[in-house]
């Protein structure tokens, strides 16, 4: 009896097996090539996403779809908006994408660059000086596209509660930092320059002067990569330290929020702070 289950279950395993499936997943744009879907802002949510009305929706370019989930997903998807209405506000504008990629970036890059400014601010008062900033570019959720910048995008960016941190560890210390970042992948930095090749940390400059084991530096970063995060564990070998009650993404729509208001757009550079080098 026992052998007879034994087969039975092994031969309905050979018959899911048979059975499954496989799926290959594409990403496209919400731009309105397909059905006219496209973002909607507080005041066109019929006109971007379409009206759902007893259990048939029409899409925006007037496409009906009656059956399966398409209807149900839509009555989901329109009936959330009105909650949501204070995350369309237009917060920036970009001239230019600002994208998420290695080893360096715009988005990254700007990131990077306000939180070296946001922490230097913010350990000025107590005469901690930062040299160098560390953020980790898993944290950055998505990317910005061209066009108007809402809240909502700055809030999808930055999603996670990780506070703005001031350390100052040995130059040891953070050289064996940007080992790590050689051999696991890069992070987006500011205040610095490394050279890697082979996935070994060729050198490192610090405001422009090779990197001094012997010397303190003042590191701003999150504390999500203190003790562990992302296997970084900055805060070792810390002489000092200052963790804030202020979230980065809360620090970067503040930064945005300023740029807007003196008439500046959201764009950024490359600049060579992170070079592979080729064989």
């Amino acid at each position: 009896m026992v052998k007879a289950k034994i087969v039975f279950i092994c031969a309905a395993a050979a018959l899911l097996c048979s059975c499954s499936h496989s799926y290959k997943w594409q990403k496209f744009s919400i731009d309105g090539h397909r059905t006219g879907v496209m973002v909607p802002s507080a005041g066109n949510v019929p006109e971007a996403l379409g009206t759902v009305e007893n259990g048939v929706y029409t899409s925006p370019n007037g496409e009906v779809f009656k059956d399966g989930a398409t209807p149900v997903v839509a009555e989901l998807l329109i009936g959330v908006q009105p909650a949501m209405a204070r995350l369309k506000e237009v917060v920036a504008y970009a001239p230019e994408p600002m994208l998420r990629t290695k080893p360096e970036s715009t988005l990254g890059n700007f990131i990077a660059d306000r939180l070296f400014a946001d922490v230097a601010r913010l350990a000025a008062p107590s005469g901690r000086k930062v040299d160098v900033a560390i953020t980790n570019t898993g944290g950055i959720r998505v990317d910005i596209a061209k066009g108007d910048v809402l809240l909502d995008d700055i809030v999808s960016m930055l999603p996670f509660a990780n506070y703005l941190c001031y350390v100052q560890i040995p130059g040891t210390e953070l050289r064996g930092i940007f080992e790590f970042m050689a051999e696991k992948g890069v992070q987006c930095i500011s205040g610095a320059r490394i050279v890697i090749k082979d996935r070994n940390l060729v050198s490192a400059e610090i405001g422009g002067e090779p990197l001094d084991d012997g010397k303190l530096y003042g590191v701003a970063t999150i504390d999500f990569l203190l003790d562990g995060g992302d296997g970084y564990k900055i805060a070792r070998g810390a002489q000092d330290y200052l963790i804030t009650d202020i979230k980065i993404g809360d620090a970067i729509l503040a930064d945005i929020r300023e740029m807007t208001a003196q008439g500046k757009p959201l764009e950024y550079f490359v600049d060579g702070r992170i070079l592979i080098q080729e064989d």
